[in-house]
């Protein structure tokens, strides 16, 4: 049923493609864009692959040595439309909403941090030969995938207390970070002997040229990598142990600067990293204290398909359960939407006044030891929250397990959410329209 609505979807444009095109000028009718690939129920237009061309031409001003041919290059910029595009088609369908308001103080935003007004934000974008509600459209799809992958975080990765004590511990001796960058030829799930072959001569090939010195490290990303980042040249930052996957942790921390590692089999497929540079992590010693709070909480969401009377009615009768005397864990681990904290029974841990909000820590705050809120609202929807503990925390201390759990978090992200990219592109039906292979690119379920 998915290929026949985009077959349909894509014979009805290129019928009106054409249409336009044969009349007669007098008619003034302007003819569509061409398709460069469709992509389940929605298609990439030829307008959209030439702006984001653009784009990257435009990055690369001076440097277009570095890029690979054109027809290479085009078919990367697809792919991450396609993925794009998938995304969004995802979070829309998940009940994943942005508003207008959102959008207007995301443009102001990036008006604000340039130094220039809306109109003149406009003006600059017709200058490069967009306009203002492409800009604004790529904004808001780029707020969706946002909102998306929190939402993906929140229900799929957690860190626990001993991940948390083991990453500080292992950085007693140096805290180090280093910078990598790296090159991956992608494998699917499921590969082939024959396909694990090719990659495996590809990814060999790329070695060899880099060792050779007919190629740096950067450009060799940017003209033959997989990954999302291929553009940027493979560069994925500053990393911390701790954001390196575990296997490649003592790998990384014996190699010099500008060294590039033999080819490594991942789940993904295979790669070469490159240790860009490293350097000490800085060390804060406040010596501050601040209060801290364990809690525990029920949670009924306000959303597109539970509005606030209902979620009201709901927490109202949670909280008469509790009165009558239910045990707040096994209600919360029933009944809570909180996905992240169910399986704990409701429990948050240890967390500063201010971590989930201003409504949530007033609450907190005027609550005893072993007390019990009435329902309250927030952003998310209405609670019911147990405080079960207080402390005096050094600051410094928090504040670096805070740091540890966000970069053991985003590790874990980028890989989940990786895999789920690579799954997403895997089930949609995706038929290239441009290159000389492009009768045989249509792929998927």
């Amino acid at each position: 049923m998915k290929k026949l609505l985009a077959c349909a979807l894509a014979a009805a444009l290129s019928a009106t493609s054409v249409q336009a095109q044969q009349a007669p000028p007098s008619s003034q009718v302007q003819p569509i864009d061409g398709i460069v690939a469709i992509v389940d129920e929605d298609v990439v237009l030829r307008s959209e692959l030439d702006r984001a061309m653009q784009n990257i031409l435009s990055q690369y001003a001076g440097r277009e040595a570095q890029l690979p041919p054109r027809d290479v290059l085009e078919r990367q910029v697809i792919e991450r439309l396609v993925l794009l595009k998938l995304q969004v088609a995802r979070a829309e369908s998940s009940g994943v909403r942005v508003t207008s308001q959102e959008v207007d103080q995301a443009l102001a935003n990036i008006a604000g941090q340039n130094g220039i007004s809306i109109d003149q934000l406009s003006a600059q974008l017709a200058r490069d030969g967009s306009t203002f509600d492409e800009f604004r459209t790529s904004i808001r799809e780029e707020l969706l995938v946002q909102k998306m992958r929190q939402r993906y975080a929140q229900t799929r990765v957690s860190v626990s207390d001993a991940e948390i004590d083991a990453a500080m511990e292992a950085q007693q001796a140096g805290g180090v970070q280093y910078r990598l960058a790296h090159i991956l030829v992608a494998l699917p799930e499921g590969a082939t002997p024959e396909q694990i072959k090719t990659a495996q001569g590809k990814i060999d090939g790329i070695k060899s040229l880099l060792d050779r010195g007919e190629m740096d490290f950067a450009a060799a990303a940017v003209r033959y990598s997989d990954s999302p980042n291929a553009l940027e040249g493979g560069d994925l930052g500053w990393r911390s142990s701790d954001e390196i996957p575990s296997a490649f942790v003592q790998m990384v921390s014996n190699m010099s600067p500008g060294q590039v590692s033999d080819p490594l089999r991942g789940p993904s497929g295979f790669q070469l990293l490159q240790m860009v540079e490293s350097r000490n992590a800085s060390q804060d010693a406040s010596g501050q204290t601040v209060t801290q709070y364990k809690a525990s909480h029920i949670l009924v969401r306000v959303d597109e398909q539970t509005s606030d009377a209902e979620a009201k009615a709901k927490i109202d009768t949670l909280a008469a359960r509790l009165a009558g005397g239910a045990d707040f864990a096994e209600l919360a681990g029933q009944e809570s939407q909180d996905l992240n904290s169910k399986v704990r029974g409701g429990d948050l841990g240890w967390f500063n006044a201010d971590a989930f909000g201003l409504e949530f820590g007033g609450q907190i705050t005027r609550l005893g030891d072993d007390e019990v809120s009435q329902p309250f609202r927030t952003s998310t929807g209405w609670h019911i929250i147990k405080r079960t503990g207080s402390r005096q925390t050094d600051v410094n201390a928090q504040n670096k397990r805070n740091q540890i759990a966000e970069t053991i978090g985003r590790r874990k992200l980028e890989d989940e959410w990786n895999r789920y990219l690579r799954e997403l592109r895997g089930e949609a039906y995706v038929d290239i329209r441009v290159g000389p292979q492009a009768a045989d690119n249509a792929t998927g379920g």
